[in-house]
């Protein structure tokens, strides 16, 4: 028996990150709704969740550090976030009246907008399908992608 740690494949580290993003917007609504610090949040994400099998349901494993950078970087960054959101939305929608997981959503997204590790068209589309997994009628998906495609432009405009 061998005490190598098999590397996960290309497609299973998709599915960590797509996870983690997941992870990342379910902490950061927690954090908003339940007044938690990051510590305490990452934490029982990181202990709890990744990978946990809870009353039957099987939590993905996930990519801690990305969790980690999305959350730190959304915390630090959450003003000019918060700025950038309002204005890729219409004036009579600032970000305090949109439901709190798209708000915690569209953190999460801008704070990896802010960085040049991920192509902003693959973050667009990774937050879109978060959006789906909790609005599955696909209304908010479509909005979500709209602000995000405006925030993008704003933040990595070099990138379009």
């Amino acid at each position: 028996m061998s005490d190598e740690v098999r590397k996960p494949t290309p497609d299973e580290r998709r599915q960590m990150r797509s996870a983690a993003r997941l992870y990342a917007v379910q902490a950061l609504f927690q954090m908003e709704a339940a007044g938690q610090s990051v510590d305490k949040v990452r934490r029982e994400f990181e202990t709890h969740r990744f990978g946990a099998t809870i009353e039957g349901d099987e939590f993905s494993e996930g990519d801690s550090g990305l969790f980690r950078r999305i959350l730190e970087e959304a915390v630090n960054w959450q003003a000019k976030i918060d700025q950038m959101t309002d204005r890729a939305l219409v004036a009579k929608w600032p970000i305090d009246r949109i439901d709190p997981v798209i708000r915690a959503l569209f953190r999460a997204a801008g704070a990896e907008l802010m960085q040049p590790a991920t192509p902003p068209k693959v973050v667009i589309t990774e937050y879109v399908d978060v959006a789906h997994a909790f609005f599955p009628d696909g209304r908010e998906a479509k909005f979500v992608n709209a602000v995000l495609d405006h925030m993008a432009r704003e933040a990595r405009p070099e990138a379009f």
